[in-house]
């Protein structure tokens, strides 16, 4: 992954530049995408860093990014006291100057170091180089030595106090966790079984206490259960027809279902995961707009909060209904000898993840830039062939937010580990999670 490495690089040029020409001021999404790709590299390359845990990571950071800043943009709204049970962040001095991309760089550091305690030491260095090259940078810029050490300072202040928060939310630290190997679960037809054809090496579930977390919105925890098709061994009933339905799929994929299914696999140990893969989306949007700062971290907050408490929600749910994924009643009940295109991750099916997600990443980013936008998914640009399935992974195009969703959902189904009713109630649920973060006061009317 060398995203990172761009980006410094692009700041390192701009530095140069500068010393043999009028300094022009820092560019502050150039500083903003700086840290939003060093976060996915966090992501991709700490590990244990499931989709959960990079979903409660990306809530943090991208709610330490917008309060870093937001007390610099008159009308516009802090989340403190808005979310459940943050009530303590820090506020400016009154009369006092701040640079606040000093603020947000300073905040974004804190955060890292934070949350990813346990990555390694070379991505620790990482932290600390982008934040020393940009305060250093800033410095050149010849600002008031005391407003930047100000701003310096508030913005790790805003970051040790959502840290703080974030200690008492059932998640902290999880990765020292992933597996509970002494929790049981009824045994009921139609319940999860561990899968032979895995994405990961347990037979235990991952993360089953997960939906016990505290969500960020208050909301968000109120939201009711999906329905869920009751279990029948009846061929002409919903749920056989609904497994029915993906084993028949399997058998007629097409070349353009395959590259579909293996783009949107975002498997942990290889990618930025899946909510990992919404930010980087929030990332290209921010590049091809280049709005006002304010603007880009609120789309980080908003994306990072409704992933953050739509995975919180969906293993609740998971949980809750212990539901088998087609692996286990199509070989049952359909063909013995079959197995989906795409392996099976280690916890129940209903409903699905990547659904919910990408379906409340794509309502908040509906809302801040509108439903019509092009652009292109280069996410996994260059990466080698998957040969055991003997497809590319090829870029994807698309006109909306939405299509993105509908299609990370459709992509579950292709691989053969989610019915349509799994992706369907993910996108609704997801749909209702990013509409409530949407509804936070996030500007004073007046």
């Amino acid at each position: 992954m060398k995203k990172i490495y761009k980006f410094i690089f692009i700041l390192l040029i701009t530095i140069s530049l500068d010393a043999c020409q009028k300094k022009e001021p820092i560019n502050e999404n150039q500083v903003v995408l700086s840290w939003v790709d060093l976060t996915l590299h966090l992501l991709k390359n700490t590990p244990a860093n499931t989709p959960t845990f990079a979903s409660r990571s990306l809530g943090y950071i991208g709610l330490s990014m917008y309060e870093s800043v937001v007390q610099g943009f008159e009308n516009q709204k802090s989340m403190n006291n808005q979310l459940n049970g943050l009530t303590t962040l820090p506020q400016k001095e009154k009369g006092k100057k701040y640079i606040w991309i000093a603020s947000l760089n300073a905040a974004q550091a804190e955060i890292l170091r934070s949350i990813y305690i346990q990555t390694s030491d070379a991505n620790k260095v990482k932290i600390d180089s982008l934040e020393k090259m940009i305060y250093e940078r800033l410095a050149d810029e010849n600002h008031d030595k005391i407003d930047l050490e100000r701003s310096t300072k508030f913005g790790k202040e805003v970051s040790k106090q959502i840290f703080e928060w974030s200690k008492i939310d059932s998640g902290h630290r999880a990765y020292l966790r992933n597996f509970d190997k002494k929790k049981t679960f009824e045994q009921k037809k139609g319940c999860w079984q561990p899968p032979l054809y895995a994405q990961s090496f347990s037979h235990f579930p991952l993360h089953p206490h997960w939906g016990g977390n505290r969500t960020f919105l208050s909301e968000d925890a109120k939201i009711v259960a999906p329905d869920f098709i009751p279990y029948s061994e009846e061929k002409n009933s919903p749920y056989y027809q609904q497994f029915l339905e993906v084993y028949q799929k399997e058998k007629i994929l097409t070349q353009a279902e395959k590259e579909t299914a293996i783009w949107w696999g975002d498997d942990p140990d290889e990618t930025y995961t899946p909510p990992g893969h919404s930010y980087f989306l929030a990332s290209l949007v921010v590049k091809a707009k280049n709005p006002p700062l304010i603007k880009s971290a609120e789309t980080f907050a908003k994306v990072g909060m409704a992933v953050a408490d739509a995975f919180i929600n969906c293993w609740k749910w998971k949980y809750q209904f212990f539901s088998e994924r087609p692996n286990t009643y199509i070989s049952k009940h359909i063909d013995s000898t079959w197995v989906s295109f795409w392996p099976d991750p280690p916890f129940p099916a209903f409903p699905s993840g990547h659904a919910i997600q990408a379906a409340a990443a794509a309502t908040v980013l509906i809302d801040l830039y509108g439903e019509k936008f092009t652009f292109m998914d280069s996410l996994h640009q260059g990466r080698r062939r998957d040969d055991l399935r003997n497809v590319d992974f090829k870029t994807r195009t698309f006109n909306s937010f939405w299509q993105v969703a509908e299609e990370t959902a459709n992509s579950r189904f292709y691989g053969g580990i989610h019915t349509r009713k799994d992706n369907q109630a993910g996108l609704e649920k997801g749909k209702e999670i990013g509409q409530n973060v949407n509804g936070l006061k996030w500007v004073e009317i007046k």
